[in-house]
């Protein structure tokens, strides 16, 4: 899904907690593709672990970030303290990419990027569950919204993320107006 209306500001102005407790300032990427995604350890698509690993492998060095973010939100799926989340997806998928803190992802008490995010893509747009994912332009701004159900060796997912990686952030217009 492609953003309904364009907001101010952009990505960079967030920070989340990391899963070892130091900030994550989302300005460090500043001129990168951003994929961000909340993520549970007991869900049926935790799975997608292994493919989210797969794009930070096959484009980290284009400039993709793969951002994962814990939640609790969806069914209790995700009820592991930071330090067993971080065992739990290193041991379990070898994921070396980004991971915040457990945040809350929908609702009033969401983190500021997600309510930013719901704004931006509309409701349609806003989490249902765990693996709902948000590809941002290298100008830090929303490209589109993928639904759970998108897996992350799909062609949507990895034919947006291409085309954002493309562009240049003087283009990411050109790249939101293709993804809707």
């Amino acid at each position: 899904m492609a953003p309904r209306a364009e907001t101010t500001g952009s990505a960079y102005d967030f920070e989340f907690g990391g899963i070892d407790g130091a900030p994550i300032k989302l300005s460090q990427w500043r001129g990168k593709v951003l994929l961000v995604v909340n993520t549970a350890s007991f869900c049926g698509f935790t799975k997608q672990y292994a493919g989210l690993q797969d794009l930070w492998m096959r484009y980290g060095g284009e400039g993709l970030v793969v951002l994962g973010v814990p939640a609790n939100d969806f069914g209790g799926q995700e009820p592991k303290s930071e330090s067993e989340i971080k065992k739990f997806c290193e041991g379990g998928f070898g994921i070396t990419f980004p991971l915040t803190s457990k945040q809350v992802v929908v609702g009033p008490a969401s983190h500021p990027f997600y309510k930013r995010a719901a704004e931006t893509v509309g409701p349609d747009g806003v989490p249902a569950w765990n693996f709902h994912k948000y590809l941002l332009g290298r100008d830090g701004r929303m490209i589109g919204a993928f639904a759970s159900r998108v897996t992350p060796d799909s062609k949507e997912l990895v034919g947006a993320i291409e085309n954002a990686l493309n562009a240049k952030a003087a283009d990411a217009a050109i790249v939101r107006t293709a993804a809707q």
